[in-house]
């Protein structure tokens, strides 16, 4: 197993946590990664508090510019009941971001994705992508 694989794994277990309380929001979790070693994990809190991202960013104790992000879906691209996540990361600019799946999500849609790319934040898409996919599919809106 690669090491991508191994930290986009552990992304997905944290994902578990965040439920049922993350719901109607869809259960996603983050692992920040300086030097190959874990320093941060989130998932999606109660509606109306920080998504997995900004939960782990939230812990985090080294420069983010020098970590690597893995993370189960897209970042979000909106604001809603909390700011966009995507927007985060482009302003805090991350070394990189693993990302399992794209948001189906009509607002999402690859636009969280085309925000990180903008603001020059490199990322990858697919890491993990049939885990992530088969738990995170239930809990996706997709019209």
């Amino acid at each position: 197993m690669s090491e991508y694989l191994k930290f986009m794994l552990l992304a997905l277990e944290n994902s578990y946590l965040a439920l049922p309380n993350c719901r109607p929001n869809p259960p996603v979790g983050c692992v920040i990664v300086y030097n190959g070693n874990v320093v941060s994990k989130g998932f999606t809190q109660p509606p109306g508090h920080h998504h997995a991202e900004i939960d782990a960013i939230s812990k985090l104790t080294v420069p983010i510019s020098e970590c690597e992000i893995f993370v189960t879906l897209e970042p979000c691209s909106y604001h809603g009941r909390t700011p966009s996540c995507a927007q985060t990361l482009a302003n805090s600019k991350p070394k990189h971001v693993y990302i399992a799946i794209e948001d189906p999500h009509p607002k999402n849609r690859g636009a969280g994705l085309n925000i990180l790319k903008n603001a020059g934040v490199n990322y990858t898409l697919g890491i993990g992508k049939y885990e992530v996919q088969h738990f995170l599919s239930p809990y996706l809106i997709k019209y």
